[in-house]
């Protein structure tokens, strides 16, 4: 199982440079993956923002090894072939290293409230679906058009074709067990499954719901997966810093590989110090 952080691009955090020299540090404390935020506006009053795809080109700059992406970006408050142009870009420039971590996006973001931006969830799921299929085929390199519920225009070739083949691999985020996020996860590369709590609350998944979740992507997945892919990624969110000095968390960590996991993301919150966050980062990810 491989270890990455997933940093927000607000408060503290807010800044580029801040984002590239913690993934910096991680990469040479020989941390696997380092994901950025992509929000415009969530939880950010009197807080600054920096723009994820700018802090991910000075993260590309900044490091050699380390695979970077996003977790999660919401093409429904995008152009799909702007995303398309961004994403190679990121590819090309951080020499195929990029993931693309995907998803619908929460509402109560006021980077969609605030600008008239599609709220309702059956809606913003379409257009994800749209966005999908346009980044696949611009990605291609090859003329091509779409017409779709929601976008449309006419053929067109898009250079240069993304460094990674067949193309930059593609995380859906969604909840586990809903069959229509996890339908679109088994078309592309790897899911991100959270859980719905009793609350209304989302919630990482158990590793007793990781061993079913991959049973069903293994049954579901489909004939448009890309050919010649590397293996299906699920990713879980566990306890990678606590791991260094606590045996429930090692076992923890232990029981989400052994059903089937393949990345465990330590997930940095707003209130985390800076300070302490390098040096926990510095210690490396989790030694099992």
């Amino acid at each position: 199982m491989k270890y990455g952080l997933t940093l927000p691009n607000v408060g503290p955090y807010g800044d580029a440079r801040t984002l590239a020299n913690l993934a910096r540090i991680a990469e040479g404390a020989g941390w696997d993956g380092v994901f950025v935020w992509d929000v415009l506006h969530y939880e950010a009053e009197d807080k600054a923002v920096c723009d994820p795809w700018v802090a991910l080109a000075a993260i590309a700059m900044q490091t050699e090894r380390i695979k970077i992406g996003t977790m999660v970006a919401v093409p429904s408050r995008r152009r799909p072939w702007k995303m398309a142009r961004e994403a190679v870009s990121l590819d090309h420039l951080s020499c195929g290293r990029l993931i693309l971590g995907i998803g619908a996006g929460d509402a109560d973001d006021k980077g969609f409230t605030q600008f008239g931006e599609e709220t309702d969830a059956k809606k913003r799921a379409r257009l994800l679906d749209e966005s999908l299929e346009i980044l696949q085929g611009l990605w291609s390199g090859q003329p091509f058009s779409y017409s779709g519920e929601h976008y449309h225009f006419e053929k067109i070739t898009f250079l240069p074709t993304p460094i990674q083949k067949p193309r930059i691999p593609i995380w859906i985020a969604g909840t586990w067990p809903r069959k229509g996020p996890m339908s679109r996860a088994a078309r592309w590369d790897g899911v991100f499954a959270t859980i719905m709590r009793d609350d209304g609350n989302m919630a990482a998944i158990s590793a007793e719901s990781v061993e079913p979740l991959k049973q069903w992507m293994d049954e579901h997945r489909t004939s448009t997966s890309a050919p010649g892919s590397a293996p299906f990624d699920i990713i879980v969110s566990g306890p990678a810093f606590a791991a260094e000095h606590d045996e429930q968390a090692r076992a923890t960590l232990k029981a989400y590989a052994d059903a089937g996991a393949t990345w465990c993301l330590k997930f940095i919150g707003l209130t985390d110090d800076i300070e302490s966050l390098r040096a926990s980062i510095q210690q490396g990810p989790p030694r099992l």
